[in-house]
């Protein structure tokens, strides 16, 4: 059942040889010093790359904070640039609500995508269609209840018939929805997943 949205080098020898090996010497002696720097450079390009990345994040219309948990909320201008993200990881979107039971059902198959492919590039992003009046009454009390890992951010924009279609054009507007993608394919799925059935759709993104 679907529910729909409703809005080291060693010298040897002696003498003349030994003097010839000399440079390798110093090579060596100064190697940690080089390996240092190194290091340093190899951090400040992991670190760029890291604030590329989070200055890709889309910046949310509204934040939601309520009992140390921090909800992101976007109308579907702002949270367009999730469905576009350009870079190796894939992005497993799935579109959900608290009051949507067969989405709420297979919300643990998510999760665990999130936990068995932690150190995989692929990042689920739980998208929610509450409305904007439960975020807090309802969506972030069942988020510290169920203990949600992936990343759940919300989707409020009224006039659901002018999105849609920008997600899929096949999409109907029933949820549960999926949204698979990365930088060369994309597929979308109007339907609930079982885990099994999630990484078998996942492993031909990540074998691109």
């Amino acid at each position: 059942m679907k529910s729909k949205i409703i809005s080291s080098v060693r010298l040897e020898g002696s003498g003349h040889e030994h003097q010839k090996n000399k440079p390798l010497f110093v090579i060596t002696k100064f190697l940690p010093v080089f390996l240092l720097f190194g290091l340093l450079s190899c951090n400040k390009k992991e670190a760029a790359v890291q604030n590329q990345q989070e200055s890709t994040i889309p910046t949310p219309t509204q934040v939601f904070q309520k009992d140390g948990v921090t909800i992101n909320s976007y109308d579907f201008k702002a949270f367009e640039p999730f469905l576009k993200m350009d870079n190796d990881t894939t992005y497993v979107v799935n579109f959900w609500a608290t009051w949507c039971a067969p989405c709420v059902a297979e919300l643990p198959n998510f999760e665990k995508v999130t936990s068995d492919y932690k150190n995989q590039k692929v990042k689920v992003i739980l998208v929610s269609l509450d409305f904007k009046k439960q975020v807090e009454t309802s969506l972030i009390p069942f988020t510290q209840k169920k203990n949600l890992q992936s990343q759940v951010i919300h989707l409020s924009d009224p006039d659901a018939n002018a999105w849609i279609s920008k997600v899929d054009t096949a999409w109907s507007g029933a949820i549960p929805a999926t949204l698979i993608y990365n930088k060369s394919k994309r597929k979308f799925y109007e339907q609930s997943f079982t885990f099994d059935q999630l990484q078998k759709e996942i492993t031909p993104f990540n074998n691109h």
